[in-house]
Order: structure tokens, then sequence, then C-alpha cells
């Protein structure tokens, strides 16, 4: 009777097992690490005092736009996005920098999205046909040997 199992045998070899192991081990350090030091940075006291928009009514004066290369280096409010709009804020009437989301940059990124999905897609369809038929000749094959034992 043979064996539901689909692992193959090379998989279970120690060697094998012990590479999977240190792979991992790396990748969730890696992550890990990153959301240590993230933390530490967040976590570091700022000088800066919080922008009006945050506590008071705002009004938009300039829309959306890309920051430039000196912008992105100087401004806080280019570092999210890459985006900033005007905003005066109603209260304290002052002029202030906010990060904003540009709909062509979504719509961009939409489609970056969607063309590596239908090219995964493709992909796996390919390995599924070239699996399917590498099963298929190996069954053949088998039945084959089976009727030749006759």
């Amino acid at each position: 009777m043979e064996s539901d199992c689909r692992i193959p045998v090379a998989c279970c070899r120690p060697r094998v097992l012990v590479l999977h192991a240190l792979f991992w081990g790396l990748v969730s350090l890696r992550v890990f690490g990153a959301a240590l030091l993230s933390d530490e940075k967040t976590t570091a006291p700022k000088a800066q005092i919080e922008p009006c928009w945050i506590h008071e009514d705002f009004v938009v004066t300039a829309e959306c736009s890309q920051c430039n290369a000196f912008q992105t280096r100087s401004w806080s409010a280019c570092g999210a996005t890459g985006y900033v709009e005007r905003v005066n804020c109603t209260r304290s009437n002052r002029d202030e920098y906010k990060s904003c989301r540009s709909v062509v940059m979504e719509e961009h990124l939409f489609w970056k999205f969607e063309a590596a999905m239908l090219a995964l897609t493709a992909l796996f369809a390919i390995l599924v046909v070239v699996r399917q038929r590498s099963l298929d000749r190996l069954a053949s094959e088998k039945v084959r040997r089976q009727i030749e034992s006759i």
C-alpha cells in the first residue's frame, strides 16, 4: 500500500531541515530586528511641536502636489508619501504643509499591483500545467511497466 504523503524524501534529510531552520531564523531575525529598530526611532523625544491641522479645522489652500528633491530632504511632511498639500488652520490662521496621497500615485500603484498579480497568475498556471504533464508522464510510465511485467 502506497503512502498518500506528498513530501519528498529529500525534504526530510537533516541537512535540508537545518538549512530551512537557518533560513527562516534569519528571516525572522531580520523582521523582528527591523521592528525593534523602528520602535527605537519612534520613541526618541521629538523637539518639534505638533502641526495645527491635527487639533484644528483646516482649509486646503494648495492641492496635493509632488515634492521636489529639496523638499523631500528638508520637510518632514514629504517623507511619508512624497506628496504634500498646503493647509491653512482656521483658528490659529497658520499655513502649514500636510502629507497627502496623490490620486495619480494611487492609480500607478494599483496598476503595478494588478500587473504583478497577472504575472504571478500566468507563472503559476504554467507551473501547474508543467507539473500535471510530469505527473501524467510518471503515471503512464508506471502503467506501461505494469503491463510489461504481465
